[in-house]
């Protein structure tokens, strides 16, 4: 590994961090053996922070093997141990909270204070959820569901789940994959964005500290190619979660396929936002606002296609471009901003790309365009606001991951509600009214995994976070998470030992 000794280097020191390599196994980090290398950089600056070596295959095969043979172990450990165990973690966690939001930001660009006031806090509180939920794998009562036998239901760990993260919440992602799976008795190989491996590694060492035992946990970071689909592929995985993009989730599901894995997937979103004519004008733009711009826009539930009732319609789009007008752009370690870089230039020049395209169809109301300066060096972009785009453009039906919002006018209530419904995904929505009864039929009609009203944006540990239609399935957070990680068992007793006898009688006659 080489860092360049970059001013980048001095907001998180992840040379030291990490000199004994980037691939934590076993409870120890050691150096990748693919013989390729990769840079984490710093997307507001351009400068290098970290080039470390990436996993191949046989990394991936020790750290299955790590997590194997930990299974049984942590498997056997009692609900109350693994809880204990989990609450020491949360504790770990919170003494190093100002550690990971500096990594955080540092690697992926976004402000500081969304580092320190939402991501670092949300793990927290989803690791401290998961060690009570962890006293909760439990199974049916028992009952008499056929003559002299008893059964019941017991929940049982799945084995070894192989996990892929994105870059754009990669702590938060690793949080959500990690917790449900350890908590149910699970072990874990978990491969974070190469762009952005610094959390999920500090967040092993965490659980390895809180005395979490060797194994249980293990991260490899390698390209998506090479050690992703080995991943998914390995015969001795009985379960795989990713979250990312659609089409990335369809190659996940065809490699699961083949050994017949669980499979839990958190795909992509284009989330509506829809506005009736008797929202509150003012409150519905800044939630556009904030809902839009939320890490850079590069959230699958931000709010990209708002449907504004016509009254509102030309209010809403002047208010809400004046609102981007004021976001300020700049350092994400400055307590002054308010939005950070795309990921990366390549990100911003994506983004860009379906902006430039809009302006042949659409109405580029403010924006579109990346800042001059002294933050052209960073991959930053303007908070862009497009009208009057149609319903199958481009910039409607696909996700972009960028700060861009899109607006289109409705007619009547059944023509919003189609709307919203008029992609192929279906993570997250808003409806924003003052009515009882409309906010009912659209929470009820809008067919998305979480549907909010007169908010965008909040999530919390106790409820599910997953989609419908090509957002995926399975739910991260909450109970139904903890339960995606267990097999269910059938256990039956015969009460009176003649049964099996009778049964013989019954099917073969006297013998």
């Amino acid at each position: 590994m080489h860092n360049p000794g970059n001013a980048t280097a001095d907001r998180f020191p992840a040379e030291e961090r990490f000199a004994e390599g980037t691939q934590f196994i076993a409870g120890r980090l050691t150096r990748g053996t693919s013989g390729r290398t990769h840079a984490v950089v710093d997307p507001a600056s351009g400068e290098e922070v970290l080039r470390y070596e990436l996993a191949g295959t046989a990394d991936v095969d020790r750290a299955v093997a790590a997590a194997r043979a930990a299974f049984p172990g942590w498997a056997a450990a009692t609900p109350g141990e693994r809880s204990d165990a989990l609450h020491r973690f949360a504790a770990v966690l919170a003494d190093r909270a100002e550690d990971f939001a500096r990594a955080e930001s540092l690697q992926c660009g976004k402000p500081l204070k969304l580092s320190r006031e939402f991501d670092v806090p949300g793990t927290i509180d989803n690791t401290a959820f998961f060690a009570g939920a962890a006293r909760l794998l439990q199974g049916q009562s028992a009952g008499e569901y056929s003559g002299d036998h008893t059964s019941y239901i017991r929940r049982e760990p799945i084995g070894v789940v192989g996990s892929i993260a994105p870059w754009n919440y990669p702590l938060q992602m690793a949080a959500w994959k990690v917790l449900p799976a350890i908590a149910a008795g699970n072990t874990i190989v978990l491969k974070p964005a190469e762009l952005t491996p610094l959390t999920s590694l500090l967040f092993a060492q965490a659980a390895t500290d809180a005395g979490i035992p060797d194994g249980v946990i293990n991260i490899v970071t390698g390209t998506g190619r090479e050690a992703g689909e080995h991943l998914v592929g390995h015969p001795d995985v009985a379960m795989t979660s990713f979250t990312g993009s659609t089409a990335v989730g369809k190659r996940v599901a065809e490699i699961a396929t083949a050994t017949v894995k669980r499979l839990h997937l958190e795909l992509g979103g284009k989330a509506p936002f829809v506005v009736f004519d008797d929202a509150d004008p003012e409150a519905a733009a800044h939630g556009a606002v904030a809902g839009a711009l939320i890490n850079t826009g590069q959230d699958c539930t931000a709010a990209t296609r708002a449907y504004v009732q016509r009254p509102l319609y030309e209010a809403f789009v002047e208010r809400t471009a004046a609102l981007m007008e004021t976001v300020r752009l700049g350092d994400p370690f400055a307590s002054g901003t308010d939005l950070g870089p795309l990921i990366s230039h390549a990100q911003r020049d994506r983004v860009a790309g379906f902006v430039d395209r809009a302006r042949a169809y659409a109405r580029v109301v403010t924006g579109g365009e990346a800042p001059e300066g002294e933050l052209a060096k960073g991959a930053f972009y303007r908070p862009t606001l497009i009208a009057d785009a149609a319903q199958d453009s481009e910039v409607v039906q696909s996700e972009i991951f960028g700060p861009v919002l899109v607006v289109l006018p409705f007619d009547t209530d059944d023509e919003g509600i189609a709307l919203a419904n008029d992609t192929p995904y279906g993570l997250a929505a808003s409806a924003w009214t003052r009515d009882v009864y409309r906010a009912n039929r659209a929470t009820r009609e809008i067919k998305a995994g979480c549907v909010w009203v007169n908010d965008h944006i909040p999530i919390i540990s106790e409820m599910p976070h997953g989609g419908y239609k090509s957002s995926g399935y399975g739910k991260d957070m909450s109970a139904y998470s903890f339960e995606e990680y267990t097999q269910i068992k059938h256990v039956m007793f015969d009460n009176t030992a003649v049964a099996a006898k009778d049964w013989h009688r019954t099917v073969f006659g006297d013998r």
